[in-house]
């Protein structure tokens, strides 16, 4: 794994690296995490748009909270990556979605590219004020589990889902 990782703001000059992204994430067949990447990015510029206005609080659902996005680049501009950082939590986020959704590429994965995105992403959402911050993840998902230990999570009582689902929620300080 490269040393030189980084976050960036979207960017439309991005393009054809984030649709390789998108494209793959798509092709696996996988849920998209975090959840901006379900978003259609056929208009480019619309998308990257739409991601900085939710990050300014422009046209936000009702409901919602402004959030700010960033890509996992490596020294080569690949995009390993996509993080979402919510600035506040509603009483639902703080249940089931917390501050901070991650996600790697599916061909990246197991190669430690989560461990430092959540990192660099902890950074982030310190300078954006947030001082106690909320990370969860589905209890079978052991990698995540891994990840938010790593980054020195600590364990708060589960949310169990309508379906059963046990969403595990961690605090990292």
């Amino acid at each position: 794994m490269s040393n030189q990782l980084y976050l960036t703001k979207p960017t439309v000059d991005l393009k054809m690296e984030y649709l390789s992204f998108y494209n793959e994430w798509v092709a696996s067949g996988e849920n998209m995490i975090p959840w901006v990447i379900e978003k259609d990015p056929s208009n480019f510029k619309g998308f990257v748009k739409y991601l900085i206005d939710n990050e300014n609080g422009v046209n936000l659902p009702k409901g919602w909270v402004s959030d700010s996005t960033y890509w996992l680049l490596n020294e080569e501009r690949r995009l390993i990556g996509a993080v979402n950082i919510r600035h506040h939590l509603t009483d639902l986020l703080l249940k089931r979605g917390g501050h901070i959704g991650y996600g790697i590429r599916p061909s990246d994965r197991r190669k430690g590219y989560a461990t430092k995105l959540l990192a660099l992403s902890i950074d982030k959402a310190k300078e954006l004020g947030i001082r106690k911050i909320l990370v969860v993840c589905d209890k079978d998902n052991i990698g995540s589990l891994k990840t938010i230990i790593k980054n020195n999570g600590f364990p708060d009582t589960d949310f169990i889902e309508g379906d059963g689902n046990i969403i595990k929620r961690f605090w990292i300080e």
